[in-house]
């Protein structure tokens, strides 16, 4: 069958299509099970303003992006796939209502350069009455907001580090705290606004960093204890009876002498760079079982408290001493077939194709279909 590629950005050929027109690739001749949208967000800013060592690390795009490998994905299971490209104009928004399909894979996180808009996109779908895939509205307003999840984690009897929020130096909240604290975006994920000056020993390096924020982000600015320990990811896929993926963890060892050990945007995002390159995701080795089973279940806990739904990344913090604690979730996680999910699948017997395959079952079987 075809996959059908809408209104946006051609990753083949590097040209931008008309919003009119339609480009449409081949991947293979087998007959469809399912019908399925692969929704995706492109936006590419027009900015002349020259570029600044002060502005912060943002996502780069890769030749072959998620959207790509999850059409092909389900292509090979015999599905037909159609991308759509959230690119920031409402006709592309309003074209998600005229489509006919019998599931959307919504890998969209963003709409005309906002990401947080994640839950406003799904809710859309509900209000439309399209089934998709991963978390409702409800699930990503939760977890968008790490002040609001933690709270909730609070309620549950989950281990989170105490925190303060605040915005634009009004202190909504705030526990107890001593030095060192990360201080971060409330609203923002894949690391962004998180660098490795985000980790803070002073008030002044502190009101420094609240204030590049407020420049930087229209969120507001979460001031966490700094929990020293291992980074490791948990992968939870299912719903009723959710299963932990095995361990990932990010190994972040081999970082400068001096330098926080943490998951920062130049981990993520700086490409060339040593912090990029000399980090790596793997499976957890070592661990002892009732460490590992720590880790799952507490990944589970969040995943049912948070009300997420069908695949989502618990990252935590493993003390020294073998306590957890709970740093964010991460709903629809990268999907990408190299990403910490992907790994953590392969590691728990699953390919690509029948991990996408399952999200997909798991979406459809929520909506009785």
């Amino acid at each position: 069958m075809t996959v059908i590629r809408h209104g946006c950005r051609n990753t083949h050929t590097d040209t931008v299509t008309d919003r009119a027109t339609v480009t449409v690739t081949v991947y293979c001749v087998r007959l469809p099970t399912l019908n399925v949208i692969v929704l995706f967000d492109r936006w590419e800013e027009e900015d002349d303003a020259a570029p600044s060592d002060k502005a912060p690390l943002t996502r780069t795009l890769d030749k072959k992006e998620v959207e790509d490998e999850v059409a092909e994905a389900l292509v090979k299971l015999g599905h037909q796939a159609a991308l759509h490209c959230l690119d920031g104009s409402t006709k592309s928004l309003h074209a998600i209502a005229r489509m006919e399909g019998d599931l959307i894979f919504n890998l969209a996180e963003s709409f005309a350069g906002n990401d947080t808009a994640d839950a406003g996109i799904a809710g859309y779908l509900e209000l439309l009455g399209k089934r998709f895939t991963g978390a409702g509205s409800h699930g990503l307003l939760y977890a968008q907001d790490k002040a609001v999840a933690k709270k909730i984690l609070e309620f549950h009897g989950i281990h989170t580090p105490v925190f303060a929020r605040l915005y634009r130096g009004r202190l909504d909240f705030s526990h107890d705290l001593e030095f060192p604290v990360i201080v971060k975006p409330a609203r923002e994920d894949g690391s962004i606004g998180i660098e490795f000056n985000a980790v803070v020993n002073s008030i002044r390096e502190l009101m420094e960093r609240i204030d590049w924020l407020h420049a930087n982000f229209d969120s507001p600015v979460l001031i966490e204890e700094y929990v020293e320990g291992r980074e490791m990811y948990v992968g939870v896929l299912g719903n009723g009876n959710p299963e932990a993926l095995p361990v990932v963890e990010l190994d972040l060892s081999k970082l400068p002498e001096g330098t926080p050990r943490i998951a920062g945007a130049e981990v993520k995002w700086g490409k060339g760079t040593s912090a990029y390159r000399d980090t790596k995701s793997a499976v957890a080795e070592g661990l002892p079982e009732d460490t590992a089973a720590l880790l799952q279940q507490t990944a589970v806990a969040v995943f049912q408290a948070l009300e997420l739904r069908d695949y989502a990344r618990i990252d935590m913090r493993l003390r020294a001493d073998g306590r957890v604690a709970v740093i964010e979730a991460n709903p629809n996680p990268w999907l990408a077939s190299r990403a910490e999910f992907a790994m953590a699948a392969r590691k728990a017997g699953r390919t690509y194709p029948q991990l996408i395959g399952e999200i997909a079952e798991l979406a459809m079987a929520r909506y009785g279909a």
